[in-house]
């Protein structure tokens, strides 16, 4: 089933066998790319690999508070701001996706690769101006829902990580999954953080 929700977000399927040695080793070779998204987010890794996927993407509050007040006091979304968070988002699934092992192509700072995340310029005169305020907190059931979810994930990349090692080959099932979870998380962040619909997210993966 295609979904109508405004953030889209998906990751190619490898129909190549992936590289052993690279998954073997695949949190030391990432630190470079990790300390680059980092300094750009403004974050810093916390609680581990379950919660990366919601740190990295936020982009931290000096971005988060500003965009907050734009919006409701001028209903403006600056172009230049949306194209920074849209393609921060980008890079930052990217190395998110690294991490999981999803594919085996180091992260590119610019070139889209197998990881696909997109969502429109949104019309902010169409949008509820006092609902920045407190999207986040209307977030709250999701955040329950992810963190039960990113442990599971975090299950699933380990299982997987032993898979690649073996047949050389991610099972087709936790890809999905694993997937599915990036793609709940970049919902809830266009909803609550980045700001760019007043459509309440789904509760699924698909």
């Amino acid at each position: 089933m295609i979904s109508s929700y405004p953030v889209r977000f998906d990751v190619d399927f490898p129909s190549r066998p992936l590289g052993r040695l690279s998954t073997a080793f695949r949190f030391i070779v990432a630190i470079p790319i990790v300390v680059v998204l980092t300094m750009l987010s403004g974050e810093t890794f916390r609680d581990g690999d379950h919660s990366a996927g919601n740190t990295l993407v936020i982009g931290g509050a000096a971005v988060f508070i500003p965009l907050v007040l734009m919006l409701v006091f001028r209903q403006k979304y600056p172009r230049w701001w949306f194209d920074w968070n849209l393609n921060l988002l980008r890079f930052s699934n990217r190395v998110t996706a690294y991490l999981a092992l999803l594919d085996d192509s180091y992260p590119s700072t610019d070139e889209e690769q197998s990881v696909h995340l997109d969502f429109a310029y949104p019309d902010t005169r169409q949008m509820n101006r006092w609902l920045p305020l407190v999207k986040w907190i209307l977030a709250l059931p999701h955040y329950v829902v992810l963190f039960l979810l990113w442990l599971g994930a975090l299950v699933a990349v380990v299982a997987a990580w032993f898979a690649i090692l073996f047949t050389g080959t991610y099972p087709r099932s936790l890809f999905n999954y694993v997937v599915g979870v990036l793609r709940w998380t970049n919902r809830v962040n266009g909803y609550a953080f980045t700001l760019v619909t007043d459509q309440y997210p789904p509760f699924r993966l698909s």
